[in-house]
């Protein structure tokens, strides 16, 4: 039995999308954990106190304590979310790490991780990744800009697309409905810039369904839901993965939302869905994977998708998805 360092985006993360993306990171990684023993570390919070490095390094590494058992784990993976943000100079970073608590963590290997917004690094942030990043195995990027921006720091990198969408083989699509249900859930994403558009969406689907639910995945969500207008006869789910995980379950339903992974969530549960695109996470990952999709700025068009019938006909690369697990194909030997 081998130790295996699993990097958890989700623990202390305002966004329950991210438990999403672990669940189905332990999935797709279960070829590899069911035999081994799995530790994990949190990455919106730091793993370590300065000070604690400091003393174990001063002390010297007995190959017996915590850290050294962190840092000698023979695997060590990062699962998905916009983990790769450009400025790790960043006063709250997606990733928290620095120059000081980074080393038991070095060589990590991507699992469908994603670029943050921007397109330019700095170099002490540059500097990290190349760090902190496996030199020898291929990383798995969620989308094309993300592969390009690994490549840029010198690593080997494959667009398998979000971790959370490898299910969605041309067989599973098809039994995705393709006329809308009677019952629809929703999300948004808190933003008082797009305030106008989130009310004509919810306006939009107090009309055009029976029976509408709100799913606050985020944390300041339900604060930004109350702020609408005509919210009355909206059904609220408790703002956590089990809840979701259990009404979609349980529900014939409809998905819409500017929550990327709430729609991707609703699919894995055979939901017809419609992703409304705010930023470069949905964008990039359509341009590849052919989401249904309906941009912000064209949120006047969603009557007309949502009375159409369309198929879900997702696009995955499972080329480069097996070519990514075949790199551990040995490992258990």
């Amino acid at each position: 039995m081998k130790n295996i360092l699993l990097l958890d985006t989700s623990v202390g993360s305002q966004n329950k999308g991210d438990d999403i993306i672990m669940e189905c990171t332990r999935k797709e990684l279960g070829f590899i954990l069911k035999d081994n023993f799995e530790y994990t570390l949190p990455t919106h919070v730091s793993p370590f106190h300065w000070y604690q490095l400091l003393i174990h390094y001063i002390t010297g590494p007995s190959g017996k304590g915590r850290i050294q058992t962190y840092a000698d784990c023979k695997l060590k993976f990062i699962g998905g979310s916009n983990i790769l943000c450009k400025n790790l100079l960043n006063y709250y970073p997606q990733w928290n790490i620095n120059w000081f608590n980074c080393k038991p963590i070095e060589g990590c290997i991507g699992v469908g991780v994603g670029a943050g917004a921007g397109e330019k690094s700095n170099w002490y942030t540059r500097k990290m990744y190349q760090r902190v990043l496996n030199h020898d195995y291929y990383h798995s990027a969620r989308d094309e800009r993300t592969k390009e921006y690994i490549e840029s720091l010198g690593l080997k990198a494959l667009n398998t697309g979000c971790v959370t969408m490898w299910m969605f083989t041309p067989e599973f699509c098809k039994s995705i409905p393709i006329a809308k249900s009677n019952t629809v859930v929703f999300t948004l994403t808190a933003d008082k810039n797009l305030m106008r558009e989130d009310q004509f969406l919810m306006d939009t689907l107090i009309k055009e369904y029976e029976t509408v639910y709100f799913w606050p995945q985020g944390m300041f969500d339900f604060n930004y839901f109350r702020s609408l207008e005509n919210i009355e006869s909206v059904n609220v789910l408790p703002a956590n993965k089990a809840a979701y995980d259990a009404f979609l379950s349980n529900n014939d339903v409809d998905y819409v939302g500017t929550r990327l992974h709430g729609g991707i969530y609703s699919m894995r549960h055979g939901r017809r869905a419609i992703i409304v695109a705010i930023d470069e996470r949905a964008r990039e990952i359509n341009k590849t994977n052919h989401l249904n999709c309906i941009d912000i700025k064209d949120i006047e068009q969603l009557p007309e998708l949502i009375d159409s019938e369309f198929e879900t006909r997702v696009v995955m690369d499972y080329q480069a998805i097996d070519q990514w697990k075949s790199q551990f194909d040995n490992f258990n030997e």
